[in-house]
């Protein structure tokens, strides 16, 4: 790994729809973006399927899965960072590695956040963001709870107003720590979580 590229730090790296990773990860050295919530734009989807198109070319040999708008850009109507969310279904983390050199030809930055679960890139860097991918295994926990929590802020407008309303106050308070933010929303998205797996069992 090119040392110009990364930074060790003493860091947390933390997802809302899974527990910390206990170690330290690589974080990179650019600046990363700040935290802005911006009201929801219909371009979008369409930004979403443009990239989808590109990607199932490049990610072809990796791919066992269809490729998912998912994150707050994926949900109509819903405020959200300006970032296109993409989540890939793959067979395994250590077969889709091989993807990360065509990736990277495509802008995307790779980031070991989270390696247990997924691999991790932004595009076209961690200081200005248009995309996120995320290669995860097809029917992995992770998987299934970013479908979800999607299906979920898309069907019940209670929720995406209250998940919209939390996101406002968290980029106010955590602008320039991007940690934090993400971290802030852990407990209501562990909360929808719940609710839909004792919706299930009632069913």
């Amino acid at each position: 790994m090119n040392d110009t590229f990364f930074v060790s730090a003493p860091q947390l790296k933390r997802d809302p729809l899974g527990s910390p990773d206990p170690k330290p990860t690589l974080v990179p050295a650019e600046p990363e973006a700040p935290v802005y919530i911006v009201a929801y734009d219909q371009n979008w989807p369409a930004l979403f399927e443009a990239e989808r198109a590109v990607l199932s070319k490049v990610l072809r040999p990796w791919l066992t899965g269809p490729i998912e708008h998912v994150g707050s850009t994926a949900v109509p109507g819903l405020p959200a960072k300006p970032v296109i969310d993409i989540m890939a279904g793959v067979h395994t983390l250590k077969t889709s590695r091989e993807a990360l050199l065509p990736l990277r030809e495509l802008g995307y930055q790779y980031s070991p956040y989270r390696p247990d679960l997924m691999h991790w890139f932004c595009k076209p860097s961690f200081a200005h963001r248009t995309h996120h991918l995320h290669l995860v295994p097809l029917g992995s926990p992770i998987w299934n709870d970013r479908l979800r929590f999607r299906d979920c802020l898309r069907s019940t407008p209670a929720v995406s107003n209250e998940y919209a309303a939390l996101k406002y106050r968290l980029a106010e308070l955590h602008r320039f720590d991007r940690e934090a933010y993400t971290e802030g929303k852990g407990a209501f998205v562990a909360r929808i979580l719940r609710t839909l797996t004792d919706e299930r069992h009632l069913t």
